[in-house]
């Protein structure tokens, strides 16, 4: 069973010591939940000449938090569309259900994995006055492997983001936020995926 959404969001780059400032002033935020941490683990999957990032796609299988599951994204104009499938017991291939959509882009082959990132999400609501939740805010420490080639050894690349997530409220509650992380030193991201950096080498970026 593959369910689709949209996903909104404003990602910022931030450095090891940043402190998230107080979100409860933010116009129509009423109330701020506290932080619940998550350990997750994704395995993405790319064809060998990494077609799928090339095109802002991104295939994960993930474990931990309430999401893991199956995960293609899609560019959708500001947005990206996400579909989501379950995990199927014993097996690391993608479902026939997500290959299918991408499968101008694969012409004809399995995507394998090339990448494993480790992240530490610490999760905060925002709410508004009726208590329905606006946005979430994801404070992620993450670590991503991305496997040598020919016995070289892995290149490891770690740092740390948020993520400012729509999920009842309107858009304009990701442009109030995020005026508050850039004022406490925050800095937009020029990535439309953590995958993005961690191939960043492979894709031509040094």
């Amino acid at each position: 069973m593959v369910a689709e959404q949209l996903e909104i969001e404003r990602k910022f780059d931030v450095d090891a010591g940043f402190a998230v400032p107080r979100l409860d002033g933010v116009p129509g935020v009423a109330a701020v939940g506290g932080p619940v941490v998550h350990e997750l683990a994704a395995v993405y999957h790319d064809t060998p000449d990494l077609r799928l990032v090339r095109a802002r796609v991104t295939l994960r299988r993930r474990t931990g938090g309430p999401d893991e599951g199956w995960h293609l994204k899609l560019p959708a104009g500001a947005a990206r569309r996400e579909l989501h499938a379950p995990l199927a017991a014993g097996t690391d291939v993608a479902p026939a259900e997500l290959l299918e959509v991408v499968d101008g882009l694969l012409a004809g082959e399995l995507p394998a994995p090339v990448v494993t990132m480790r992240t530490r999400r610490v999760v905060t609501v925002l709410r508004d006055d009726a208590g329905r939740v606006l946005a979430e805010l994801a404070d992620d420490a993450v670590t991503a492997t991305v496997p040598g080639d020919a016995g070289a050894a892995p290149e490891v690349r770690s740092w740390r983001e948020l993520e400012v997530e729509l999920v009842d409220g309107p858009e304009a509650v990701l442009a109030a936020v995020g005026e508050v992380l850039l004022a406490a030193g925050a800095r937009p991201s020029p990535r439309a995926s953590k995958l993005a950096l961690a191939l960043y080498s492979r894709l031509g970026g040094g």
